[in-house]
């Protein structure tokens, strides 16, 4: 008698420890349940888009008398309109150290006290985006996407100071990409350099800083706390790159994935390239590229491309009529065209479980400031149901309340382990589903 007719079904059952290491096998009358598909659960992701110099008030935000889900929406988000069930505006939180009227995007996502070091007029820790991309992205090529606007120089000051809007552990800033055509070829175009030297080229890095850890090492011994603290900061920027070199390496036989749309044949401006890159955010989720993307979108160019008569900064400080406040109305209203296209777009991703993109992501559009040199009640608009927010309401909480009640609340609907974040105090079970 052969091997394969010797084993019997009743000799596998009386195998215990068989059944718990074998797979079910179709010689065992297993085939239905082997050619049934496992459907995966889809991954939590997040996206946080910063616009810097907030909002027109007063045509943005719904009125506070109009709680949950009947209120009217304002003329600056009227665009929205076909999206209402989808998002929700969350009023009256803020930052409490924040007291850089100018900075929208600085403090937004990090919560914290640019004093709270003596002696330094400057410091930030961790934005939430960073804490998420720890633990969303370590099964992705990308841990996370940071991105700009193409030219930073007509912003003004209304982002404030950042390379992005995401910042590391040590409260140092993250560099972003500004070219919409570079981050496509980032996605999805085969590396230009052959294996081995790519290889070649990590191993150069990993070279470049064990020297550098090496040197740091050797001269600790001799420096005093304060620049021992400086130089621990150091060292973790070390092992970050460190991380980031072993997860290159451990990407560089994977091929890229294949793109949804072809490469754009020359470089967008203004709209059209805060068009382009909320879809190469979608074609980056789509793809399990990276499942966090922060993007500080473009002002100064978004204004000249739609015609506005003002300056970013002279379009904050509006009256209550004239050009500068007509220029902050067209901005409100293309800004809300492009995030209404967006969540269009996300809705039409279909995941796994048959469920649509835009399910499983928490999407936050927003800044640090209200509008003029306003901090309080930070503009706030959360869609998706990544994380299990109240959706389709106008959500208004106790004046000053911390914005990072929010971002932690976020952080552990996505199922992220995280006790407090900046100055949070905890979480919001009123705005969560």
């Amino acid at each position: 008698m052969g091997y394969q007719s010797s084993l019997t079904r009743r000799a596998f059952l009386r195998s215990g420890t068989a059944a718990i290491t074998l797979p079910f096998l179709e010689s065992f009358g297993f085939k239905a349940f082997a050619a049934t598909p496992k459907i995966i659960a889809p991954p939590k992701r997040m996206i946080f888009l910063g616009i810097g110099y907030g909002v027109t008030a007063a045509e943005w935000f719904p009125k506070k008398s109009e709680v949950g889900k009947n209120y009217k929406l304002p003329r600056g988000l009227a665009p929205m309109a076909r999206h209402k069930s989808d998002f929700s505006i969350i009023q009256q939180t803020a930052n409490e150290n924040s007291a850089d009227a100018h900075w929208g995007s600085t403090f937004w996502l990090t919560g914290a006290n640019r004093y709270a070091e003596p002696g330094k007029s400057f410091h930030n820790t961790v934005s939430v985006d960073q804490v998420a991309a720890e633990a969303l992205g370590r099964q992705t090529r990308y841990t996370s996407l940071q991105l700009n606007g193409s030219d930073p120089a007509l912003d003004g000051p209304g982002h404030g100071p950042g390379l992005s809007l995401s910042w590391d552990k040590g409260g140092k800033p993250v560099a972003g990409l500004s070219d919409p055509l570079v981050l496509f070829h980032k996605l999805f175009s085969p590396s230009k350099m052959s294996l081995a030297e790519r290889k070649a080229h990590i191993a150069q890095e990993r070279s470049i800083l064990d020297t550098i850890l090496s040197d740091a090492k050797s001269m600790q011994r001799k420096l005093n706390k304060t620049d021992v603290d400086k130089l621990d900061e150091y060292f973790q920027g070390i092992r970050e790159m460190e991380i980031s070199l072993g997860k290159d390496e451990a990407w560089l036989t994977r091929t890229k994935p294949t793109a949804p749309f072809t490469a754009p044949e020359n470089r967008p401006y203004g709209y059209d390239e805060v068009k382009l890159m909320y879809k190469l955010i979608i074609a980056a989720m789509q793809t399990d590229s990276t499942r966090v993307a922060t993007y500080r979108q473009p002002i100064g160019a978004l204004l000249s491309s739609i015609g506005a008569s003002s300056k970013p900064h002279d379009m904050s400080h509006y009256s209550p009529s004239g050009p500068r406040i007509e220029s902050s109305r067209l901005r409100d209203q293309k800004q809300s065209e492009l995030l209404a296209g967006l969540l269009d777009d996300m809705k039409k991703v279909q995941e796994s479980d048959g469920s649509r993109l835009l399910d499983n992501t928490n999407l936050v559009f927003g800044s640090n400031l209200h509008s003029v040199h306003t901090l309080n009640n930070c503009t706030t608009l959360v869609a998706g149901g990544g994380s299990g927010i109240k959706l389709g309401e106008n959500i208004v909480l106790p004046d000053k309340t911390p914005l990072c009640n929010l971002w932690l609340t976020m952080l552990q609907g996505a199922g992220i382990k995280a006790d407090k974040h900046g100055d949070s105090t905890g979480v919001l079970n009123q705005v969560q589903a």
